[in-house]
């Protein structure tokens, strides 16, 4: 895997926040937020009310541009994130992480901490020239956003229930060719 453990948690975070937003959505209430928190590591401020529920999916839209963009576009992105969040990047240790950058402080509201580490994580994706890794998912009609941490750059879904559902298609459709 070409990234460090920090920048692909935060971008498997990202990834995953930007696909709650797909149907049926999956960040509807804290409990789900509290579960997504939980899951990826964050720490720092947590108002856990529901207007930090609605600010972190109001940035679902702003991180699937991000990691759906060109190598161009996401460099624009990154910056202009960086620039709004007023980024100092810092190392911190904490819990059971070793030195990793931060860019903001622990008392930053939630949203603006996500947005923030994706576009840090962003930074070592485009300086990588790894923007191959994020594209979107295969199935037609899913639209969801996929990371490929794979040594083969082989994962084409989002998920595995769209990768079954296209095994299950092409399956079926190869015994309509052959019966």
């Amino acid at each position: 895997m070409p990234f460090t453990h920090d920048t692909e948690v935060a971008l498997q975070a990202a990834v995953t926040l930007a696909n709650s937003a797909l149907e049926p959505d999956t960040l509807e209430d804290l409990a789900a937020l509290d579960a997504f928190y939980a899951e990826y590591g964050y720490t720092g401020r947590r108002d856990g009310d529901a207007a930090e529920l609605e600010a972190v999916r109001a940035i679902r839209p702003q991180l699937r541009r991000l990691l759906t963009a060109d190598r161009d576009d996401a460099v624009a992105l990154v910056n202009r994130m960086l620039a709004d969040a007023g980024a100092v990047p810092q190392l911190v240790r904490h819990d059971v992480w070793d030195w990793h950058l931060h860019a903001v402080g622990p008392d930053r509201d939630l949203p603006t901490r996500i947005l923030v580490e994706t576009a840090m994580a962003m930074i070592d994706v485009v300086r990588e020239q790894e923007t191959s890794r994020l594209g979107t998912c295969a199935d037609a009609e899913c639209g969801g956003v996929v990371l490929d941490l794979s040594r083969n750059r082989s994962k084409r879904y989002c998920s595995t229930a769209c990768g079954n559902r296209n095994a299950v298609a092409a399956y079926r459709a190869r015994q309509r060719e052959d019966g």
